[in-house]
């Protein structure tokens, strides 16, 4: 294993009484209502600038953000001004911090990630991250974030870059693959979660008073597919409980379409969670939803298939419905607390943008897991593809952790991934899609299938999100051109 691993650093020194924010997805309902929140409560100031494809939504935060600090009856601490603007180059022009966080249209989008792949026996959970619809999100973000990349090269090089889009690993590489000195880090809360239900075994098991920042893990792998090898509360090792609970009935239960019928789909029954750290003597550290679609067993046989895990399959119905803030459970109530038709409370979202970016202007240390390219965090996966460990963040520099490696057989698991990533992203350099298509065909949901079924599989989702692939050359494509999905044929 190596011992040296480098940290992310940037010349640039930011004045926390004085930073400059660069919201790329400004007009997010969700994540730029829930940072307004938690940069009221922070101990910094300065600016956001807001850009969106959507301006009005983006001028919509910026009036939220403002009335946050001027008008609401609350007292921030901090002091926060915001702004909403029509072009990148002005919100990205001297920034300090760049966040990116956007999506497609989830109804001519997500919605045929997950109809169609379903149509030739691939029940993914949530079809955002791997498998095939992963795969077609990467191809219609990576083009954009390259763009993104080298905007950023030009009209802020030192910036700090937060990630938060997915697939979080193909565009935070994909970032790096553009623009090789960029300070990107990709982030994401899969593991902040698995920290939060470890401080509910230690108050459990070990009659501790724990939170998930009393719990120190060590993580590594790829994002959606992390593992764990050593967690522990306040000192206090965990993982004899772990072992004993594997064994408990807690950790063999099986359920049934009755069982979730009335369960948001972001349950978490921690069923695979238990059974591949039975099978493979390491914790995995992301959601069930998301383990079942890397390790693939997990989707088999349909519906009933995941539900005996308990996974409650993301529909496209609950895609569709939350592109629409009037029928979306995912929403901030930003009009409401504004026309006064609700109670407005100055809440924490509990992320930990805040917590890194005091960090970097100096005012902590603070460690968390980070998607960051491999320079020996991760002992045997390849050098340069994106990895999530933890890293160390302090003034200016961002140092990930000698993690190791893995088991052979989770190690194989992974490994496959990321030559998913790594070729689709290859492919992307010049929007090759019979590259794209090898990457797809390794896929380790699309193992299930006869070649000339993937190939018509890939070319059927590439008609349907067609209006959103511009950046490839469909036209110089021999696999689609052998395809009978494919419609100009």
């Amino acid at each position: 294993m190596s011992q040296q691993v480098h940290a992310v650093r940037s010349e640039n020194a930011i004045d926390p009484d004085d930073i400059t924010i660069a919201y790329i997805g400004g007009g997010s309902r969700q994540w730029a209502p829930n940072l307004i929140r938690d940069l009221a409560q922070s101990d910094l100031h300065g600016q956001v600038r807001l850009y969106d494809e959507y301006y009005e939504s983006a001028q919509l935060n910026a009036e939220f953000g403002n009335w946050v600090h001027d008008e609401a009856d609350v007292e921030p601490s901090a002091d926060w001004s915001y702004e909403a603007v029509e072009d990148l180059e002005t919100a990205l022009s001297g920034a300090d911090i760049v966040i990116l966080s956007t999506q497609y249209d989830p109804a001519e989008t997500f919605v045929h990630d997950l109809d169609i792949p379903k149509e030739y026996g691939i029940y993914g959970a949530v079809a955002a991250t791997i498998g095939p619809g992963g795969i077609f999100r990467a191809m219609r973000t990576v083009p954009l974030y390259r763009k993104f990349a080298a905007a950023i090269r030009e009209h802020c090089p030192d910036a700090w870059v937060f990630n938060y889009t997915n697939p979080v690993h193909f565009v935070t590489r994909a970032l790096y693959d553009e623009y090789p000195d960029i300070n990107a880090l990709g982030l994401c809360h899969e593991v902040l979660g698995t920290r939060h239900r470890l401080a509910r075994y230690a108050r459990e098991e070990l009659d501790m008073d724990a939170e998930r920042e009393d719990i120190s893990v060590n993580v590594k792998g790829i994002n959606h597919f992390t593992w764990i090898d050593e967690a522990r509360c306040k000192g206090v090792d965990l993982w004899p409980v772990l072992e004993d609970l594997v064994e408990s009935d807690h950790a063999h239960q099986e359920f049934s379409w009755e069982d979730l019928e009335d369960e948001s789909v972001f349950v978490d029954n921690w069923q695979v969670t238990w059974e591949l750290f039975r099978r493979f003597d390491v914790l995995p550290a992301a959601g069930d939803r998301h383990l079942v679609e890397y390790a693939t067993s997990f989707i088999q046989n349909g519906q009933e298939g995941l539900n005996r895990w308990g996974v409650k399959r993301t529909g496209s119905d609950y895609r569709s419905k939350h592109w629409t803030p009037a029928e979306s459970d995912q929403t901030t109530d930003v009009e409401a607390w504004l026309d006064g038709e609700k109670e407005f409370e100055l809440t924490e979202s509990h992320e930990v943008f805040v917590d890194i970016l005091r960090a970097l202007v100096g005012r902590d240390t603070y460690v968390t897991n980070i998607n960051l390219p491999n320079v020996g965090q991760v002992s045997d996966l390849q050098d340069g593809a994106v990895v999530e460990t933890n890293a160390v963040v302090r003034n200016n520099e961002v140092k990930p952790t000698a993690a190791g490696g893995f088991p052979r057989p989770v190690r194989s698991l992974i490994r496959g991934h990321v030559d998913t990533i790594e070729t689709v992203i290859e492919a992307s350099r010049d929007g090759d899609v019979d590259a794209a298509f090898q990457g797809f065909l390794i896929d380790q949901q699309i193992r299930t299938l006869q070649t000339e079924e993937a190939r018509e599989l890939f070319a059927e989702l590439v008609a349907a999100e067609e209006e959103y692939l511009q950046d490839w050359a469909l036209e110089d494509s021999d696999v689609l051109a052998e395809a009978d999905a494919y419609p100009a044929n």
